[in-house]
């Protein structure tokens, strides 16, 4: 069963590799993705943007569209999720090692499931929660300023201290004030890294639809930014754009309420991960053999839709990476992973706000695991 995931070889283009790329491009040193040397670096991620979504919408996304070849899409990591996602992409490492292994993971020593975005609390200090210094903090030590430009609200949130280490944060409220803002740093600083965030796009997919007219206004408004920014950087910056998803969209009549089979939930402790990636945690005292038969009934129920596999057949397939022993218990137990255009919903919860979800992510499929690695300014490819 496990060798039928669709996990990406090793030797794959990674959206862990982007950051150690730009920022061997500063110092005019040889780099994954060929980039020559730069008198600065913008690294623009957009939550949200898989390679799909932009083809599907070529017509209003010019610049990125036509951009993008097939060379210029790399892919991102297992679970497809922001956190596990930003944090290697930050990190360049996968998340076995750097800790951050989904939406909402197990926490073995306080036996509870915490959420790796909004959840961080004084059990979970993000300092030592994430294991990996982080490239700005590399940078850093290279003598190379590193800034990250996002919203205010996430300026000194928890997982900005977790991922975003040795960068400085700048606070702006647009998309249009991002730019305008790494525009400065960018001409004010040689030789900067200027990472900017743009989570616009995620957020309409979740709550309209990554087809709707709300997504598409947004992805105009983006496209026509990063085209103007391009034309005004100081010459010599190079230019990225990537992402850390795709988006999906999963009506409501085919979401899976997996409270509807109690014998599924039957020496389930917690139910974690995400709709498109269940991650499930079981009771400790739990015998080899209670584990192998729950193990079946998920696959007997699922497995038409879902690949369902234990956690060291999980990692066995590497979609981790190198897991590190204080990682291994966050992963969950038993994993369900979409394959068909699902999502799995526990009605037990007591917030079920996420039943209204539109757009989706965190499986394998292409539609969310392939994301752009689109090149401008001196990083423009020359074919």
């Amino acid at each position: 069963m496990p060798a039928m995931l669709p996990v990406p070889a090793v030797t794959a283009p990674r959206l862990a590799g982007v950051l150690a790329s730009s920022i061997a491009s500063l110092t005019g040193e040889a780099n994954e993705f060929g980039l020559p040397a730069a008198s600065g670096a913008v690294v623009v991620l957009v939550d949200g943007l898989g390679a799909a979504n932009i083809q599907a919408r070529a017509g209003h996304a010019r610049f990125l569209a036509g951009r993008m070849s097939r060379r210029d899409v790399i892919r991102t990591v297992v679970p497809s999720t922001t956190a596990a996602a930003i944090a290697s992409f930050t990190t360049g490492r996968m998340p076995g090692e750097h800790g951050l292994v989904g939406y909402r993971v197990f926490d073995e020593a306080r036996d509870r499931v915490v959420n790796q975005l909004s959840g961080w609390d004084a059990g979970m200090v993000p300092e030592t929660w994430q294991r990996s210094t982080t490239r700005f903090e590399e940078a850093a030590e290279r003598g190379i300023r590193s800034f990250a430009v996002g919203a205010a609200r996430y300026a000194d949130s928890g997982f900005t201290r977790a991922v975003l280490r040795g960068a400085e944060y700048r606070a702006a409220a647009t998309i249009a004030d991002r730019f305008a803002e790494a525009c400065t740093l960018i001409e004010g600083e040689a030789g900067a890294l200027v990472y900017l965030y743009v989570p616009e796009l995620d957020q309409a997919a979740h709550a309209h639809g990554w087809e709707s007219d709300r997504w598409l206004g947004i992805l105009e408004e983006l496209d026509a930014e990063l085209s103007a920014f391009e034309r005004r950087m100081p010459r010599g910056t190079g230019l990225l754009v990537t992402a850390d998803h795709g988006v999906i969209d999963v009506p409501a009549h085919r979401h899976v309420f997996i409270d509807a089979k109690p014998e599924l939930l039957d020496g389930v402790r917690h139910v974690g991960g995400e709709p498109r990636f269940l991650s499930l945690s079981l009771e400790p005292d739990l015998d080899a053999a209670a584990r192998a038969a729950l193990a079946d009934r998920w696959r007997g129920a699922e497995e038409h839709r879902a690949w369902v596999v234990t956690r060291d057949e999980a990692i066995a397939t590497g979609m981790y990476g190198e897991v590190a022993d204080e990682v291994r218990p966050r992963i969950g137990d038993l994993l369900v992973i979409a394959r068909a255009g699902i999502a799995y919903y526990d009605r037990r919860e007591p917030n079920r706000q996420a039943e209204s979800m539109i757009g989706q992510h965190g499986a394998l499929s292409d539609e969310e695991t392939r994301v752009p690695l689109v090149r401008g300014g001196v990083y423009t490819r020359a074919d």
